[in-house]
């Protein structure tokens, strides 16, 4: 894919598109033009040449990054963070504190997204750089990172998606980089008028009570800004919150409802796609729109979260 110019979003924020499973406006990384310059998320290594080129088109060199922040370690927002790193001789990696081992040794995350993605994993992923330990820094909830003489940036654990995830409140623009916990944006459906959040569920740590107990957390904040993992930043910030709240219910009693029936995680997929599919139909949405393929991949990792969950807490 064509690099793009990194979309503007104001308030010394850019957005570098990381282009993840080829796809545009699927992950990308985040740029805060600060005194130390900030960037939050990696994507996959194959994101990591989009980046270079991004913060190149921005002005900025790889050696001018001082922090990079991962909300969590899923390779698809971190797996590119040791990669990266061996471009940028003066940055430091910043982790939650349940993460911070896993980007020194990968093995785990690396077994554990190839039993999701099986046959794609070295397209989709490779190579795992592990980070080497004395180039991490651990942030725990409601601990700060100051960033420029105006700007000191918090973390707030944000679990529900994953045990390993913190959230990043921004003070200048009042906004928070939810990486997933506030689940999947979808600015492909900007051109219909429509805007579109869907929860983000995957394993093995999806936990529904956690993640609207995060989202409260985030409410309590009164935000003007949310800048997704997937994708994009939304001023509708209690709409977004709004839409995953409701939907976080009906993903898990359609799971419920297919483990009383002896069904699989398959058949659930199916049945997610078929209620967002009909719910999108009735907003005038086409049947060749792009936007069903991204969604029914999403939906197949939601269903494999939803599974783990319930078979964990039911067994």
């Amino acid at each position: 894919m064509q690099p793009k110019e990194p979309l503007q979003l104001g308030q010394r924020i850019h957005l570098i598109d990381g282009f993840d499973m080829g796809w545009p406006e699927r992950t990308g990384t985040y740029v805060i033009e600060e005194e130390q310059l900030t960037l939050i998320e990696t994507g996959p290594s194959p994101s990591v040449p989009y980046i270079r080129e991004g913060l190149a088109k921005l002005g900025y060199s790889t050696e001018q990054v001082k922090y990079v922040i991962v909300t969590h370690i899923h390779l698809d927002h971190a797996g590119g963070a040791g990669l990266f790193l061996q471009e940028c001789p003066n940055a430091t990696i910043v982790v939650h504190p349940k993460g911070a081992r896993h980007l020194v040794e990968p093995s785990r995350l690396i077994a554990g997204a190839h039993a999701v993605y099986g046959d794609q994993f070295d397209e989709l992923f490779d190579p795992i750089v592990p980070v080497p330990e004395d180039r991490l820094m651990i942030k725990a909830d409601k601990e700060t990172l100051q960033i420029g003489p105006n700007c000191t940036l918090e973390f707030m654990d944000s679990p529900g998606h994953a045990n390993h995830h913190f959230s990043i409140y921004d003070p200048v623009s009042n906004g928070m980089f939810t990486g997933d916990t506030a689940g999947v944006h979808y600015p492909q459906l900007r051109q219909e008028g429509i805007h579109f959040v869907l929860p983000s569920t995957s394993p093995n740590q999806f936990n529904p009570d956690k993640m609207l107990a995060s989202i409260e957390r985030y409410r309590e904040r009164k935000l003007d800004r949310l800048y997704f993992g997937h994708f994009g930043m939304t001023d509708q910030v209690e709409d977004a919150f709004r839409q995953v709240s409701e939907w976080l219910p009906v993903f898990v009693r359609e799971g419920e409802d297919v483990l009383a029936q002896g069904l699989t995680q398959d058949d659930l997929a199916q049945r997610l796609l078929h209620r967002v599919t009909d719910f999108l139909r009735q907003l005038g949405v086409a049947d060749e729109h792009e936007i069903y393929k991204i969604i029914q991949v999403d939906l197949s990792v939601c269903a494999m979260g939803i599974v783990d969950y319930l078979q964990k807490n039911n067994g």
